[in-house]
């Protein structure tokens, strides 16, 4: 069997990993989704981040317009941080990444953290792929996979 490189089999995901693909910069935009933070607030949401490291995912996330810096002094110069649209649209890919992190956990015989669940009653969430014509889910695995074009 011959390997296909990963850009062929996946350019979407490829341009993906370009724009967020590291751990650092998930932690980031995942701690931007309750809304605007200044630096030193991100810092404090994302545990172990040196202030180097931060800055440069900042000034990355920003390049692949993920995020917004804006100033709120000029003297000397502060900003708060931002998600763009396309930035609060990655709440649904970490929640996936959430889920299958705790997935994976309980099954290697961690205690895991528990996973996302319903504000109002408690309840683990589920995330399933939905089809929004035939108004039916869409299974990961067996008769009826997602097909990606």
């Amino acid at each position: 069997m011959v390997a296909v490189p990963v850009s062929a089999r996946s350019p979407a995901l490829d341009a993906a990993l370009d724009r967020v693909g590291d751990r650092w910069s998930l932690l980031v935009v995942d701690a931007l989704l309750d809304g605007p933070l200044r630096f030193g607030e991100v810092r404090k949401a994302v545990p172990g981040i040196a202030t180097s490291v931060l800055s440069q995912r900042l000034r990355h996330l920003e390049a692949a317009q993920v995020v917004v810096a804006q100033a709120y002094t000029r003297r000397p110069p502060r900003f708060s941080y931002h998600l763009t649209a396309s930035g609060r649209e990655l709440a649904g890919a970490l929640r996936l990444l959430t889920r299958w992190g705790t997935d994976v956990s309980v099954a290697s015989g961690g205690g895991g953290t528990e996973g996302p669940e319903h504000g109002l009653c408690g309840t683990a969430l589920d995330v399933t792929w939905w089809c929004p014509t035939c108004e039916q889910p869409v299974g990961g695995t067996g008769e009826d996979p997602p097909v990606y074009v």
